[in-house]
């Protein structure tokens, strides 16, 4: 058995920071309902012998410096996930044994496996072990079809190959209702090492810190990342089965509680793996419902555009949104939903983020907020869309309109010069390559450009968060006064909608921007969130249709059927 092991102490850096989402401004907003009524709102939400597991409150400790240990034992690797499985139970159990002299400390089993796996199989392989996380990143090469494929073992586990997570239970997790601060960020980073790179803390933020919480978003709070208890890694040749422990007495969390509850959880996890199925049969929606409905988002844009042309106003471009909710007639396994997302996402993130006691955040987002490896940071500026073509030929004249038309070139231009501003302002060079061009998705095209950077200090890697987010691409600019409309105009709570999702490493981090997502109740149906640009030249119809088109890259991954669409 191979060990990776830190222990070092870090002075805590005791100046105050702004928060991520609009924190560092005085609330006006009011207490904002549920986008639409919502069956069994103020009830916990347990669903048949669902099982949760007990977890340190991360942001419950004093914040002093590195935790005292930070740990990867690799086990020997074995050939399947049953086998993986068995040694880290037996390597979970000898830690019973162990009496570290330290106070605070998290510890990584791990186990790799000759063969690549999905992490989206596994995960659907533990349908009651809550919380539960899931993670996919975009430009990893993929092949998703040979996913089975076996390896003799020489291909390296290099974190870097990394295609996704996914993780059951909680060795830590942090969650408050304040907004996400520099503390809270310092709080993460105590538990995580550059010498530990697969250690990660997964999670999302509120789009919104200053609006208060409807219902259906409450387990979520302003923030919630989790470092997972066990965890799934799908690697370009290969898999990983690991287990992590964390304790730390500040946290009132000793190493008997956490040794406990991995137990406890280990002894949960399913062995049993099993190919998801991603070719599902039509399902009939009952009903659905738009939270603005047609007119109302009609008066919506009407009263953005005034805002926009007023002589004395800065207000050049404002993001709306809309929540649909869907109910159907069988249930909706957030996890299938997210494989069938999956295997349309060419150029995408997919994620799922689910509480205890809590719905399914899930979504297929193409845009990514930023990617820091290092120094090094990568960022995309993303907007306007298109649908894609029935027909080669077609698909190059939509393209070519999407490229020339100078509504879409205002609205892209805004958000890449913005993106471009920001950076600077943390970054010593910022280059921009390509500076405007069409990305194709299987079922959109949009205007895209990239923009890269390099950080002055790793320190900084909080900075660059709260600074990036909201971009213009579903805020607006000014970022305030756009803000402060879409508080005054939308009647539902974003919730984690169009906010960071994504994970926190040792010398590595990633974050996608939390679109083309739903909120996933099973019984209760489904959530559905899109948002488009509003600016000088838009027409309520068109950005209605824009909406309709959104949204059907997430139900036809699901085959979901609508008989009649209503107002």
């Amino acid at each position: 058995m191979s060990i990776s092991k830190m222990t070092v102490s870090r002075s805590q850096n005791s100046a105050t920071r702004q928060c991520v989402g609009f924190g560092q401004r005085v609330s006006r907003c009011r207490r904002i309902p549920a986008a639409v009524p919502w069956p069994g709102r103020g009830r916990r939400w347990v669903v048949g012998e669902v099982c949760q597991s007990a977890a340190m409150d991360g942001c419950g400790g004093d914040g002093g410096g590195t935790v005292g240990t930070i740990e990867t034992r690799t086990f020997p690797a074995v050939q399947t996930a049953a086998l993986a499985t068995e040694s880290l139970r037996r390597g979970v159990a000898k830690l019973k044994l162990e009496a570290p002299a330290l106070t605070s400390g998290i510890i990584r089993l791990q186990v790799p496996i000759q063969q690549r796996i999905q992490a989206i199989d596994w995960l659907s392989s533990q349908p009651h072990l809550l919380p539960r996380t899931f993670f996919s990143g975009r430009s990893r090469s993929r092949a998703i079809d040979s996913a089975h494929n076996t390896s003799n073992g020489s291909h390296p586990f290099n974190h870097h190959h990394l295609l996704g997570a996914a993780g059951v239970g909680s060795a830590v997790v942090f969650h408050r209702l304040h907004c996400f601060s520099y503390n809270d960020w310092a709080s993460i980073k105590r538990f995580l090492s550059k010498k530990c790179p697969l250690i990660r803390a997964y999670g999302v933020i509120r789009f919104d810190s200053r609006a208060n919480i409807s219902p259906e978003w409450e387990p979520f709070g302003s923030f919630y990342f989790m470092v997972p208890q066990v965890e799934f890694d799908e690697f370009e040749e290969n898999s990983m089965l690991a287990a992590t422990v964390a304790w730390d007495h500040a946290c009132s969390w000793t190493w008997e509680n956490a040794v406990e509850s991995l137990q406890s959880t280990m002894e949960q996890v399913s062995s049993n793996n099993v190919n998801l199925q991603k070719d599902l049969p039509l399902i009939p929606i009952h009903s659905y419902t738009h939270v603005p409905s047609k007119t109302f988002w009609d008066r919506a844009v009407d009263r953005a555009l005034q805002e926009i042309d007023r002589s004395n106003s800065e207000l050049t471009k404002v993001v709306l949104a809309r929540s649909t909710r869907i109910v159907t007639s069988v249930d909706i396994d957030p996890v299938t939903w997210v494989a069938c997302l999956q295997k349309e996402g060419k150029n995408s993130y997919q994620f799922c983020v689910q509480p205890s006691n809590a719905p399914a955040f899930i979504g297929n987002t193409p845009e990514r907020l930023f990617h820091r490896e290092g120094l090094g940071i990568k960022s995309d500026a993303l907007a306007a869309t298109r649908a894609r073509g029935r027909s080669p030929i077609e698909d190059i004249k939509i393209e070519h309109d999407l490229f020339s038309n100078p509504k879409d070139d205002l609205e892209f231009s805004i958000v890449r010069e913005t993106i471009k501003k920001k950076l600077e302002a943390v970054c010593d060079a910022v280059v921009v390559e390509p500076h405007k061009s069409v990305r194709k998705l299987p079922r959109i095209q949009h205007l895209y450009a990239q923009l890269t950077g390099r950080l002055r200090s790793e320190e900084d890697e909080f900075e660059i968060l709260s600074t990036l987010h909201p971009t213009p691409a579903v805020c607006g600019l000014p970022t305030n006064e756009a803000r402060d409309l879409i508080a005054e105009t939308e009647v539902f709570d974003r919730g984690m909608y169009a906010g960071p999702v994504g994970w926190f490493g040792g010398g590595e981090s990633e974050f996608a921007v939390g679109i083309r997502s739903a909120l996933v109740k099973r019984g209760l149906g489904a959530l559905i969130y899109a948002g488009t640009g509003i600016v000088k030249g838009s027409n309520p119809s068109s950005e209605w249709d824009e909406l309709e088109l959104k949204i059907s890259q997430i139900t036809r991954s699901l085959k979901l059927e609508v008989a009649q669409a209503p107002n």
